[in-house]
């Protein structure tokens, strides 16, 4: 043998021996490869320290110097470090950001990270199905056995942007039924949530259009079924006031959709599975993750589901691949203990934060909030503490009539009751938002009730 082909040996060996080690030692030794760098930033990113009233993202700003990433501090806060307080800053509970959750998922970030490739699903389609992850698609039906608060068996499923676009597809496919006269009429019964109406209204269907509370349709139902079509929309557990609710309207001229997207543990007691013809629920408010914009609808009938289908596919094609792949991953992680450790955390904080606001406001003679009978949850397997997702709360005098500008005059943003089909003298507070907030809430609530405790001494 020739040196040269003695040399050419030994590179060759030299060569496999590389790669032999090299495949060994990643796959036996959890050593990275492609996934270093973007591990190693995602790192980088999350221990900047924001005091803990902020945080710092990867999609998040930079400094002109250096391009290290900036933290961004929770509202009433601000600074390089998010340390200082803002005096002035109004109390937000508004809106129904469930940041509550965020210190559940950072005691389980490890097991709910999500590292995705660039070449990951470029296709519009999975293999299987052509919008939906078949894995996705168990991990949810999983999620429902292990709650047990909605039966699966013998439905279709579709996925949607959120529960905010299964809405639309919903209108859409149950007006669009030739048996029925049109336009459909669209209600539900008040205090009702807002997007309802504002869906209804915005996209000026031939097929449907908003006409209010369903209450005020009850009594002429029966005179009206030869003459009008309805699709009532029932909200249980009810988003303002957090009650379990039933459809007010019946007949043959009347289509129902359900969502239930707080008829979860940590919101509700779970009574008994639900199985409704068309349900609505969303990831934002089981998990907390309301960027990610996901959410999905239980179909009893094929010519609903076809509809959906159609409509899902020519408004988004479908939802976003890495959108799925990251609910997969959160699911698998919530559903390591059948959800126990999630559902029992969040109905802690809630139902302690619901204890803690009801206390000043009992002291009040001013202000009342909704009223609550403790029930038996079927999930948590005890009788459920009061844990709403939101604080339903009246102004009980009569000059209190605009009761959103008397908090407001108090450092406190909440959401008119005008906004839920209802008199001004209600206001709805979010209980769902990021402790910074609630306490907040809670110091500006005390220090009003306060300042009325001393006018009537």
């Amino acid at each position: 043998m020739s040196s040269f082909s003695n040399a050419l040996y030994v590179v060759s060996l030299l060569f496999n021996l590389f790669f032999f080690f090299n495949f060994f030692l990643v796959r036996h030794h959890g050593m990275l490869t492609w996934t270093r760098k973007s591990a190693e930033e995602a790192e980088e990113v999350a221990s900047i320290y924001c005091s803990g009233h902020g945080k710092a993202y990867l999609d998040g700003g930079l400094v002109s110097q250096g391009g290290k990433h900036v933290c961004e501090c929770s509202l009433c806060y601000g600074g390089p470090d998010c340390s200082e307080i803002l005096p002035s800053c109004p109390a937000n509970a508004d809106g129904g950001d469930p940041l509550y959750l965020e210190p559940y998922w950072m005691q389980h970030e490890a097991s709910s990270a999500v590292t995705i490739s660039g070449w990951h699903r470029m296709s519009y389609s999975f293999p299987e199905s052509a919008f939906l992850s078949a894995e996705l698609t168990k991990q949810i039906l999983k999620l429902h056995t292990s709650v047990g608060n909605a039966i699966t068996e013998g439905k279709f499923i579709v996925f949607g942007v959120g529960s905010t676009q299964l809405l639309h597809a919903s209108l859409y496919a149950l007006s669009d039924d030739d048996r029925l006269l049109k336009p459909v009429n669209v209600v539900a019964r008040a205090p009702y949530y807002p997007m309802y109406q504002a869906h209804a209204s915005m996209f000026k269907s031939r097929n449907f259009e908003w006409q209010g509370d369903a209450s005020l349709w009850k009594n002429n139902i029966s005179n009206l079924n030869s003459t009008k079509s309805f699709i009532e929309i029932v909200t249980s557990p009810n988003n303002p006031d957090s009650n379990l609710r039933e459809p007010v309207l019946q007949g043959s001229n009347v289509k129902i959709m359900y969502d239930h997207a707080y008829y979860w543990p940590h919101y509700s007691a779970i009574p008994a599975p639900v199985n409704e013809e068309l349900m609505i629920f969303t990831l934002s408010k089981i998990m907390g993750h309301a960027g990610s914009r996901f959410g999905w609808a239980l179909i009893k009938d094929a010519m609903v589901y076809e509809r959906m289908t159609t409509y899902l596919k020519l408004n988004t094609l479908g939802v976003s691949h890495e959108t799925q792949v990251r609910a997969l991953e959160l699911l698998k992680v919530v559903l390591e203990d059948e959800g126990k450790a999630l559902f029992e955390f969040g109905h802690k904080a809630i139902a302690d934060r619901w204890e803690k606001l009801n206390k000043i406001i009992s002291q009040s003679k001013r202000f009342s909030l909704q009223k609550f009978s403790p029930q038996y949850c079927t999930y948590l397997q005890d009788v459920h503490r009061p844990s709403p997702a939101y604080a339903w709360l009246k102004c009980e005098m009569e000059e209190y009539q605009e009761c959103h500008k008397v908090l407001e005059a108090a450092g406190i943003i909440g959401r008119p009751g005008g906004f839920f089909g209802v008199e001004d003298s209600y206001v709805r507070l979010t209980l769902l938002r990021s402790d910074d907030d609630f306490n907040l809430l809670l110091q500006r609530l005390e220090n009003l009730v306060s300042k009325e405790l001393i006018d009537i001494i």
